[in-house]
Parts: C-alpha cells; sequence; structure tokens
C-alpha cells in the first residue's frame, strides 16, 4: 500500500545518438505498453523497415503482454526491457521513440527523447498545459526529429475528403464548424487499496500530484477522467475532432481570435474532470467552431455547414446534406484543386466510387515510417499537433474562465487576462520531475 509519495531518483546520463543497427532498419523502443501503446506497437510491427527493439513501463503486466507480441511477430524475446524511460532515450542504438504514456506522462518524456535526437511518434494530447506542448515543439524544432502526433484521423481517407470539401468550398463558404465528442463520466470514489507487486505506482503516478492506489486508475477510462492525470475528454478526445476542425477549416497555421465557454463538472468522486461543456472559438479570417459534448444538439463527428449544405464525418462514415455533393466526379479526393495529401496532389481522377482511395495509405504509423525514411515531414508534425491541442486547452480554460477570452494567435497568449494567462503554464511537477532544459 502506499504508504507516502516519494520523489524520484535519477542516474545522470551523457547524450548519446547511434546509428541504426546493422539491418539498416529504423530500431525502435516503446515507452507506454497499455492499450493504446501496444495497439501502435503492434501497427510497427507490421512495417518491415521498423524493428521494435526496446520495451519500457513501470506495469510487468504490460511489459509481458507487449514482449508477447513481440516474440510472436519476430520469433524471440529479443527485445530489451526498462523500467525508466530516460534509460531507454539514452540507447544509441534506439532510432525512434513511441510515446504512449498516461496524459501526465507525455511532455517530460517526450522532450527527453527529442534531446537525445529520437523521431518521435508521439500519442495525444501533447500534455496538461500550453506550456508543456511548446516546450515539446521548441526541442523539436531545435533537433529537428521527425514527430507525428497520434491524431490518426489525419491518416483517414473519409476524414481527410470531408476537409478537401470544406476546403474546395464544395458545400459553399463555410458558416460553422460543428465538433462533438463524448462527454465526461461520474464514478465512486475509489477506495485506497494495496498496490500490487507487478506495479510501480510510485514511478505511475511519477510528477502528478501524490494520489492512493487503486486498480480501476490505471485503466485509460479512469484516469483520463481524473484531473490529476489528465484534462479529461475535452483533450483526449477532443483532440482528434478538433484537429479536424482545424484541417477543414483552414485554421492549422493560427488559432482563435476569441474562445467563450461553459461546462459542468461531477459534484463528487474520483472522476473529476468535465462532464459537459459548449465552447464558441471565432476567427479572424475563418468560420467559427462550436465544440460540444455530444447530444442532442450536435452529435458525435465533425460537421462542416456551408452556404449550400454540409459534411459531416466520424470514423468509418461520411455524410452530406446532398448525396450529389459526394456523388459529384468533381468533389472526388485527387480531383479537387486543394489536395491535403502530398502523395494525392496533381492526380485527375480514377475514383470509381465516392471516397475510394487513389494513392496514400490510411496507416498513420505508416505515414511516420515514411516520413524518417524520406527525411520529410509528417502529416501530424508538431506545429499542427500544437495548434489543434492549444484548442482543447483554450476550451477548458474558458470554461473554468466562464466568459470570452481574446486570444493572440502569434503570441499565443490571452490578450489583456493575466489570470487566464497564468493557467497557460505547466502546474507544479511533483518531486524532482521537471521539464528538461532545451538550451
Amino acid at each position: 500500500m502506499l504508504a507516502a509519495c516519494t520523489a524520484p531518483w535519477y542516474v545522470p546520463a551523457s547524450v548519446l545518438r547511434g546509428a541504426s543497427a546493422p539491418s539498416n532498419k529504423i530500431t525502435l523502443g516503446v515507452i507506454g505498453a497499455g492499450a493504446q501503446g501496444t495497439g501502435d506497437m503492434r501497427a510497427f510491427l507490421n512495417h518491415d523497415e521498423v524493428r521494435v527493439t526496446a520495451i519500457c513501463d513501470v506495469n510487468q503486466g504490460n511489459v509481458d503482454r507487449a514482449r508477447g507480441h513481440v516474440r510472436e511477430k519476430y520469433g524471440s524475446d529479443d527485445v530489451r526491457i526498462f523500467y525508466d524511460f530516460r534509460e531507454l532515450n539514452r540507447d544509441s542504438t534506439i532510432d525512434a521513440v513511441l510515446m504512449a504514456l498516461p496524459v501526465h506522462w507525455h511532455s517530460i518524456p517526450s522532450t527527453d527523447a527529442v534531446l537525445q535526437g529520437k523521431h518521435i511518434y508521439h500519442e495525444k494530447p501533447m500534455g496538461m498545459s500550453v506550456e508543456e506542448s511548446k516546450h515539446v515543439r521548441a526541442a523539436v524544432r531545435k533537433k529537428g526529429v521527425v514527430f507525428q502526433f497520434g491524431t490518426q484521423q489525419r491518416s483517414d481517407m473519409k476524414f481527410r475528403w470531408a476537409c478537401e470539401l470544406a476546403r474546395n468550398g464544395r458545400v459553399g463558404k463555410l458558416k460553422e464548424v460543428q465538433v462533438g465528442v463524448e462527454g465526461g463520466i461520474e464514478v465512486e470514489t475509489f477506495a485506497e487499496e494495496p498496490v500490487p507487486n507487478q506495479v510501480d505506482w510510485e514511478r505511475w503516478v511519477g510528477p502528478a500530484p501524490c494520489s492512493s492506489f487503486n486498480g480501476k486508475k490505471l485503466q485509460r477510462r479512469f484516469h483520463e477522467n481524473m484531473t490529476s492525470f489528465s484534462l479529461g475528454m475535452v483533450s483526449c478526445w477532443g483532440i482528434h475532432h478538433l484537429d479536424m476542425a482545424n484541417w477543414g477549416n483552414g485554421t492549422d497555421a493560427t488559432g482563435p481570435s476569441s474562445v467563450e465557454g461553459a461546462g459542468e463538472f461531477p459534484k463528487g468522486g474520483s472522476c473529476d474532470a468535465v462532464l459537459k461543456w459548449k465552447v464558441r472559438y471565432e476567427f479572424a479570417n475563418a468560420a467559427p467552431i462550436t465544440f460540444v459534448n455530444q447530444g442532442n444538439e450536435i452529435g458525435h463527428g465533425v460537421r462542416f455547414i456551408g452556404e449550400n449544405g454540409w459534411v459531416h464525418v466520424v470514423r468509418g462514415q461520411i455524410k452530406a446534406s446532398d448525396e450529389k455533393i459526394l456523388r459529384d466526379p468533381q468533389n472526388k479526393m485527387g480531383t479537387m484543386p486543394i489536395s491535403l495529401d502530398p502523395e494525392l496532389a496533381g492526380c485527375c481522377g480514377g475514383v470509381k466510387e465516392p471516397g475510394e482511395r487513389i494513392g496514400g495509405t490510411d496507416d498513420h504509423t505508416r505515414k511516420f515510417v515514411d516520413a524518417i525514411l524520406t527525411r520529410t515531414k509528417a502529416n501530424a508534425d508538431i506545429e499542427t499537433a500544437v495548434r489543434s491541442d492549444t484548442l482543447c486547452q483554450l476550451a477548458l480554460l474558458s470554461i473554468k474562465q466562464s466568459g470570452r477570452l481574446g486570444w493572440d494567435p502569434v503570441a499565443e497568449d490571452f490578450i489583456d487576462h493575466p489570470n487566464a494567462s497564468a493557467l497557460l503554464k505547466a502546474r507544479p511537477f511533483r518531486g524532482d520531475w521537471k521539464l528538461p532544459e532545451i538550451g
């Protein structure tokens, strides 16, 4: 049982960077082998150019399951196991890392990996604050590594098609973008339980506030709705569809001019993240975005509403106010002037069915691998990641402030609102944990 939270130990190591393995494969280290991390890792196992050589997790059960998948793929247990991400990051034989830890752990190990020169597949969201996401961005800019955000809808053909329809004016001039995602949850207060031998709970909590152990806290459904470890569904789900709203709205490289929100929080229990919300973003030169927890007003997904109709996209489905919009040969991917995938740019027809893929791939991990091999930018790069992630952060801060906040997308700060600006900073980290210095 966790009697007290203590500061983590730290063994300094020199900065090392080595070449690929003799096979010339991209060597990949996995930091975080829970459900999301294992799913991502299994996708990477399918790429012949990649070799998973290391796994890091503080839950032995996760390690054993992940190692089993490696054994099944490669026919051996030839994978190194780490329990401290800093040791994995300093391994000179590792070229890239997959970071898929709980949200409160996102920024510190990611910055550390990037500063060691590792390419990084960074699961979403960016972190617990705007300061943290900008810190990772500064490291990526300095080191010039390939960064791929885990917003896999960037590689989904239906989402890209919807965004291209919006960007090319196929529903007329955009009037509004509506985003609906899963809301928060209410649960009982979790009782303290003995820490199982297979879990290093002290290390799992890490930089977050001290917290007693309960097995449910290890489950993503719960810890993503606990403010000690996450910002809630406004961020964990919101990042996916807000990223698409940004893409289709043409606001990837900027931000809103103002944000206004309101919401409700649980009245008790261990899951204390925001339950319900409605947020409105206004842009200087683009359509406004309305962001809510899905319900009767706005359903799940992203809807681009134009002067002549709308297109709505969710995972696995795209529909429009008029089916003619989707069936028009001039509206198919690869035929419109603005293409959001370089692999499809310049294509001229050849699509037989609405939304049929011509070239490209739906595999987001494949995009990361290709970017490393070709020394190009990934399709969910650090710049778009920070901009989309900022929308999630602004949503929560506007809910907490209960009013309209002016935002400067160039300075990336609130306008004349020091109280809100202070909330952009990272919260104090527990013990000796801190964001690695970039220099």
